[in-house]
């Protein structure tokens, strides 16, 4: 009786032990997260999260005024998106620090930047966030918009937008 009191009680040890650590490694933070960013459930990090090849013509990335010139444009469009009434419900639920450094390393990475892509893959992202055609068309609004503040040349986000364009399949439900 003794040792199956014991067993009982090693195995709800165990048990709470590892729910414990689970819920730690669930709220650690990630190397790459940002101050003030919140904490996310463990996922694999993999480049191939970002959705798209990374374009290896230097004058693109150029054209965008490398990585600064990204973060000023993520820095816009997330500006004009969590304002805009077509695309607010969408962001405004989002971590705001989270979305800036995600975006930014996607786009640095599709644009040849030499960046990593940290974030999760477009499907899970995007799985029941309900984004509907009219609200991606004005998320691509908002880019073009902030791609011209940053002076890119049509041409130059048009090279972008096409790589970006297949992953409207993993976003829109």
């Amino acid at each position: 009786m003794a040792r199956h009191q014991n067993r009982t009680a090693l195995t709800a040890a165990i048990a709470l032990a590892l729910t414990t650590a689970t819920a730690a490694h669930a709220q650690a933070p990630q190397p790459w997260a940002m101050p003030g960013e919140e904490a996310v459930d463990p996922y694999e990090v993999s480049d191939a999260n970002a959705g798209a090849a990374p374009i290896t013509d230097p004058k693109v990335l150029e054209a965008f005024n490398g990585r600064e010139g990204i973060d000023r444009i993520v820095t816009t469009l997330l500006d004009l998106s969590f304002s805009d009434p077509r695309t607010a419900p969408i962001f405004k639920p989002f971590d705001r620090v989270r979305l800036h450094r995600t975006l930014s390393e996607q786009l640095c990475y599709v644009l040849g930047g030499g960046c990593s892509y940290s974030g999760r893959d477009m499907a899970s992202v995007h799985k029941d966030m309900g984004v509907s055609s009219p609200a991606m068309n004005a998320l691509v609004e908002n880019l073009r918009i902030a791609m011209d503040r940053e002076g890119v040349p049509f041409a130059m986000q048009n090279r972008l937008l096409a790589r970006l364009a297949p992953m409207k399949r993993d976003i829109v439900h």
